[in-house]
């Protein structure tokens, strides 16, 4: 093909995807975009709701578990097809981990550590899926539109499916899991006495006792101080466990709020084709979003069984 063809063809492409632009802009306005923080509840069993978000995270486990089944239900030697892509997927998770905290312990963190990891990605790329955040319960009425036209039809306030994600309990969840599974790994891999000595350091404090009662009072009060000094990295410690559940939580639950937010409103200021490229952006948020969740998880579980020492010489 000659370069003036190849130029032509690409030039009749931008017409034609200008075109629809504006002729999807003045038939199909999008409303403005509904967006709330709380999840709102689509149905009840019973007294106990079921919210938007939590329909979206059995979505999120429904597409998980068709995917490891299609590729697992016909294994093979040589992989192929589905199998091929799980394994290549299953293989470099397990890289991260191996390198990361040992082989010892890849083969124990790794169940946790990939199903945190694929748990969050399948939340954030189904959330992609038509009809999140566009189907549901509302209202009918008209509205102007982002550029031409009004919108007259279902307005959309309580969508059936919402990105799980974006409901704090979800991101919460998972930190809560995570802290306990980061204590856990610790106090079974250096015993519970050895990694409360973490928070609680009072080794230095009886030293210091020890050598007032013995009648060493330089030592004894050097001791003592000491000793506090160890109470209060200790105490920080013990904080910092905490923190991180509320870091964890808001970490993902913000960049993907932000995400979903931002999205919303690309579609409602520019129609249809120009907005693709920002889901591409959410492609690339939703797997570091994991990654660094499932990354950080990863880090502090191997740190938690690494032998500390709290002893001053």
């Amino acid at each position: 093909m000659s370069r003036s063809g190849l130029l032509l063809k690409v030039g009749v492409l931008i017409l034609a995807i200008l075109i629809l632009v504006v002729v999807s802009s003045i038939f199909f306005p999008i409303h403005k975009p509904h967006i709330a923080l709380p999840a709102e509840a689509v149905f009840y069993i019973g007294s106990f709701p079921i919210y938007n978000t939590l329909l979206a995270s059995w979505l999120a486990i429904l597409v998980l578990a068709a995917v490891f089944y299609l590729g697992t239900r016909k294994m093979k030697l040589i992989p192929k097809g589905w199998q091929n892509g799980v394994e290549a997927v299953y293989e470099a998770l397990y890289n991260f981990v191996k390198e990361t905290a040992g082989e010892k312990n890849a083969r124990r963190f790794f169940p946790v550590i990939a199903t945190i990891f694929f748990y969050v990605i399948a939340a954030a790329l189904t959330s992609l899926l038509p009809g999140f955040d566009t189907i549901g319960m509302g209202h009918m009425g008209q509205e102007a539109g982002a550029f031409f036209g009004t919108y007259q039809g279902w307005i959309v306030e309580e969508p059936l499916l919402r990105k799980a994600n974006t409901d704090v309990n979800f991101p919460l969840a998972l930190a809560i899991i995570s802290f306990v599974f980061v204590t856990y790994s610790g106090i079974r891999g250096l015993g519970f006495r050895s990694y409360a000595s973490k928070f609680a350091r009072l080794g230095q404090v009886f030293r210091g006792i020890g050598q007032l009662v013995r009648g060493k009072v330089r030592s004894g009060l050097s001791g003592l101080f000491l000793g506090l000094i160890d109470i209060f990295v200790g105490a920080l410690e013990a904080i910092s466990e905490f923190v991180r559940i509320i870091s964890f939580t808001f970490r993902l639950f913000g960049n993907m709020t932000a995400g979903m937010v931002l999205l919303l409103i690309i579609s409602f200021l520019v129609p249809w084709i120009i907005a693709v490229p920002f889901y591409g952006l959410e492609l690339l948020l939703g797997f570091v979003q994991a990654l660094i969740f499932a990354g950080l998880t990863l880090i502090f579980a191997t740190m938690a069984v690494s032998p500390h020492d709290t002893d001053h010489e």
